[in-house]
């Protein structure tokens, strides 16, 4: 089957499922359909790849481990984070179901079923349109609102140059994650080459200005011989 949507072709989809068998068989479904497929294992992994606001349909297993997937939803939901999300399980009550759309879910999906199917709500999720994407991000104190490009820390504003807006955004979509200079050079600043300058240092400066309070807190902070990374939940 393949997307009816030119937005839909090569969309990415996030599978959090610790299946492997049933990872692998809905992955090569939607590779075969025209989506691009990030897989994870785990409620943590998971939660972290759809933080980074990149996925265009999140696809979650309500059982991971002996974790319930909804917990993930619900996070995603309480940070502003509206990405369309597929609940997939073998609970199938109607209860159930209706437990994982008040959730946050937008559609629950019943194992086992036909893979065809799965796609076809995959593809009927993305046919919601822009108005499902993520407009607000959330990282511990720290919030952006992507439609008002407005910066908070403790609910009060920072105000930040288009930049500094664009580099918090970056931190953001990858909590914790190590980011090295040729990352931000690259996609920041659109160098298709990397020059000799310390840009990036001297608006990070700025940003931390900006962000670090009297407390000694630091947000974004320097990793020793590899770059730097948010540190929003400490």
């Amino acid at each position: 089957m393949q997307p009816q949507s030119g937005d839909a072709l090569g969309a990415p989809v996030l599978l959090i499922e610790d299946e492997r068998d049933l990872a692998l068989e809905i992955r090569e479904e939607l590779l075969g359909a025209g989506y691009r497929v990030e897989c994870v294992q785990t409620l943590e992994a998971g939660l972290s790849a759809a933080r980074r606001g990149e996925a265009s349909v999140v696809i979650v297993d309500r059982m991971l481990n002996g974790a319930d997937g909804l917990s993930l939803v619900e996070t995603l939901r309480s940070e502003g984070n509206l990405a369309p999300v597929l609940v997939i399980s073998a609970l199938s009550t109607v209860d159930d179901r209706i437990r994982g759309l008040k959730a946050g879910g937008d559609d629950y999906l019943v194992k086992p079923f036909a893979l065809p199917e799965l796609s076809a709500r995959v593809e009927a999720l993305l046919r919601r349109g822009a108005a499902t994407r993520a407009t607000w991000i959330k990282v511990g104190p720290l919030e952006l609102d992507l439609v008002e490009r407005e910066a908070r820390r403790d609910g009060e504003r920072v105000d930040l140059l288009p930049r500094e807006f664009k580099l918090l955004e970056y931190f953001m979509r990858r909590p914790g994650q190590i980011i090295t200079r040729a990352m931000l050079l690259e996609d920041v600043w659109n160098y298709k080459f990397l020059p000799q300058t310390n840009v990036v240092d001297v608006h990070i400066g700025n940003l931390r200005r900006k962000l670090d309070s009297g407390d000694g807190r630091r947000f974004i902070v320097n990793v020793r011989a590899a770059g730097f990374k948010l540190d929003a939940e400490s």
